[in-house]
Parts: C-alpha cells; sequence; structure tokens
C-alpha cells in the first residue's frame, strides 16, 4: 500500500529538480539536475556567465532575472535534461574558490567538462550538450576544445572577439598618457609576461589577477569555434547591451555551417526589452518576466535536430 507521501508523489507532475555534485579541489562543486518528467531526450549543461552569477543565472551584482532557471524549465518541457551550477567560489560551491592568484581560465573550462561527463553519466546518454551563456559560450569552446563526449555548442549571447579588443574598446575614452599605458600593459599579459600596469588602473591589472588575465586574453572565440568539429548554434539578441550582432556574425564567418538565430527586442538575459538603457537593464531584476518567445524553441529544436 502506497503511503501518503508516496501516493502524492504518484500525482506530481512536471520536471524533478535533483541536487547534484562534482567532486573537486578544495571542496565539491554544487548544481541542480532538472529532468523531464517523461523520456530524456537529451542532456545539457548550462554554463553561467562572467562575475559572481550563480546556477540560476543571479548576482548579487544587481541580477535576479533567473536566466538559467527559466531556461532549464523551458529546456524540460521538450524532453530536455540540464545541469546549472554554481561557479568555484559562488553560492553553493563557496568553499571551492580558487585564490585570485591560482584563478586560471582552463580551470573553468575543465570544470564545465566534468560537469558534462556526470550529466551524460547520470543520464546514461554518450555526450552532453554545453550551452554558455556571455562569458559561458567561451568557457563552452574551450572545454570542447580538449573533452570528449560533446555533444554540440549552444553559445548564447557570447563575444566573438579576443577580451583584448573589448577591453581597448571600453579604455579608448581614457586620456593620455593613461590609455598608451594601459594598452602597453595589455600587450605584454597577451604576450604571455607580468607588468606592472598602471597604478591608476590596478583594478584591471592588479598582481594577483595578471595570470589569470594571461590565461584569458589569448583566447579567440572565432578561432576557437573555427577548428571545434562539431554542431552549433548561435544565438544573439538585437538589444543586447553588452554583446552585439556583430560578435555573433563574427561567430557564424568562423563556422558558416553553424545555425545563427537573431532574436529582436531580445536583450543580454535573453528577454523582452527595449533598446533604452533604464528600460533594458530593469528587465534584470525581474524574475518573474519570462524568457522571449523563441528562444527555448530555438535552443530545444536545434538539440533535438542533432
Amino acid at each position: 500500500m502506497l503511503t501518503t507521501l508516496a501516493f502524492l508523489a504518484t500525482l506530481a507532475s512536471g520536471p524533478v529538480e535533483t541536487p547534484v555534485t562534482l567532486p573537486s579541489e578544495p571542496a565539491p562543486l554544487q548544481g541542480t539536475m532538472l529532468a523531464p518528467e517523461g523520456e530524456t531526450r537529451a542532456v545539457a549543461v548550462i554554463i553561467a556567465g562572467s562575475g559572481p552569477t550563480d546556477r540560476d543565472g543571479n548576482s548579487p551584482l544587481g541580477v535576479n532575472a533567473a536566466t538559467y532557471r527559466l531556461l532549464a524549465e523551458g529546456l524540460a518541457e521538450q524532453g530536455i535534461a540540464t545541469v546549472r551550477y554554481d561557479k568555484r567560489g559562488i553560492a553553493g560551491s563557496a568553499a571551492a574558490a580558487t585564490a585570485e592568484a591560482d584563478l586560471r581560465f582552463g580551470q573553468m573550462a575543465d570544470d564545465a567538462a566534468g560537469w558534462a561527463r556526470l550529466a551524460a553519466a547520470t543520464t546514461g546518454r554518450e555526450c552532453a550538450w554545453l550551452i554558455g551563456h556571455s562569458e559561458g559560450a567561451l568557457v563552452a569552446e574551450v572545454a570542447a576544445r580538449n573533452a570528449e563526449g560533446i555533444c554540440g555548442l549552444v553559445l548564447l549571447a557570447g563575444a566573438g572577439r579576443p577580451a583584448g579588443v573589448v577591453i581597448r574598446e571600453q579604455l579608448a575614452s581614457v586620456p593620455e598618457p593613461l590609455k598608451t599605458e594601459a594598452f602597453a600593459a595589455l600587450s605584454e599579459l597577451e604576450a604571455g609576461r607580468t607588468t606592472q600596469g598602471p597604478p591608476a588602473l590596478a583594478a584591471l591589472f592588479r598582481a594577483s589577477v595578471q595570470p589569470y588575465l594571461i590565461s584569458w586574453l589569448p583566447l579567440d572565440p572565432a578561432e576557437l569555434l573555427a577548428t571545434y568539429p562539431g554542431p552549433v548554434l548561435i544565438g544573439q539578441g538585437t538589444t543586447d547591451l553588452q554583446v552585439g550582432m556583430a560578435d555573433a556574425e563574427a561567430l557564424a564567418t568562423a563556422r558558416p555551417d553553424a545555425t545563427l538565430a537573431r532574436w529582436d527586442g531580445v536583450n543580454h538575459l535573453l528577454k523582452i526589452a527595449p533598446a533604452d538603457r533604464a528600460a533594458n537593464i530593469a528587465t534584470y531584476a525581474d524574475p518573474a518576466l519570462p524568457l522571449a518567445p523563441g528562444v527555448v524553441e530555438t535552443v530545444a529544436t536545434f538539440i533535438l535536430g542533432h
């Protein structure tokens, strides 16, 4: 005879959420698996963007849009299981933090590859998809370069140019001689050499972060994508204030056989938003606002079509 709880469980419907853990040093990484109610047709790992962004897509820096949770829920409805996880030092994975001087970009890629192996093994599949958002797109590209068991890449709002190009654009309005000093420091770091850096820009060039910058700056998203042999979906919104269609087109040029999805009126967090900056940013703090129509459908159709 069924107990009351077991009976109620038989009445429940919807995706099944399970905590998952990835062994790691100095402490395990923590994540969430969301599996479809019925058959699991594919599995994917959602890789977060830069900064203290957690597994749901939220950040203490004013982001509470739950983009990754909403994406996972939408994909589960399409029969796709997902794993989303807290990065080292963030939320449930706080104990796995790495000292800033020891952080390397490759470590994030290794973590993503580890989650892909776990996701595939847990669901009994031969491979897992990597869905990278913002900086997570570059993490996915690096992870796929050296990892087996990757079905393909879904790159959402990912940069199409090396970080050094973007940083130089951001520093273009800095007065001289500071700009020249900053550009020279960037060139040194891109060449793999530590540097003094201008004191006025210590937040960018502090000694403890330079090893990470040296591991990150030489990475060219387009070059990485050109050498990746698997299927690729590139998704980009037209009202994204952080990454533009030019980035998506640069990625598509590197991989002419990739699928490029353009979402009109969709911002960096994959939600409908106007080009007006204030109104656009307002969506960053609204978890009740759904993902833009077509985002989940495009991702699911691509994954299930391969």
